[in-house]
């Protein structure tokens, strides 16, 4: 064999090496994307477990609230449009709006609770204030976990690697579960 095939062969071995490693590479890169897509699905997916749980406790709540105030309908009924909009809703940013709704309502739910001081000592109250309350909490560390993963995919996104991978395997840029405009401030209860 000759010099010159040798040296041939060899710089075709280094190309396909050099070739079948970027394939790998671009691979890997592909299944990141993938993979960090599917994690902002399912840790969407146990935002809304959580967001389920609370909405099927507020009927409760409201129930037991209601024997003792009557004449705060205006309250329930903003308590029952919020959750029939939860249900309505058909994508991600709907869900958020509608349990964004539903907070500011439920905050004003539980300030009655100040005006009525039979109802803290309610058992009924109290238990379903223990229920919410521990939902709560576990809404908040969905919802964390959730925009972390959003962000974990936003940023790859913006990465020149993560841009094309992303690309190509159909990875939009997810959205954070901010509150809507307006239901960051603590609302505030006014009984005449």
């Amino acid at each position: 064999m000759s010099n010159g095939i040798k040296t041939a062969l060899i710089i075709f071995g280094v190309l396909a090496v050099f070739s079948a490693g970027a394939v790998l590479w671009g691979i890997g890169q592909y299944n990141k994307a993938v993979a960090m897509d599917e994690e902002v699905r399912g840790q969407w997916a146990q935002v809304e477990n959580q967001l389920k749980r609370r909405f099927d406790l507020i009927p409760n709540l409201v129930e037991t609230v209601k024997g003792y105030a009557k004449h705060e309908k205006e309250i329930f009924e903003n308590l029952a449009k919020a959750r029939t909009s939860y249900f309505q809703a058909g994508s991600m940013q709907e869900k958020a709006a509608a349990a964004g709704g539903l907070e500011t309502a439920l905050s004003r739910l539980l300030m009655l609770q100040e005006t009525y001081p039979d109802l803290k000592a309610n058992e009924s109250y109290l238990k379903l204030m223990d229920s919410l309350e521990g939902t709560e909490n576990r809404i908040a560390v969905e919802r964390k976990r959730y925009n972390d993963a959003v962000q974990a995919v936003n940023t790859y996104r913006r990465t020149v690697v993560g841009r094309f991978a992303a690309a190509l395997a159909g990875v939009e840029a997810a959205q954070y579960f901010n509150l809507p405009e307006g239901e960051q401030q603590t609302p505030k209860v006014k009984f005449d």
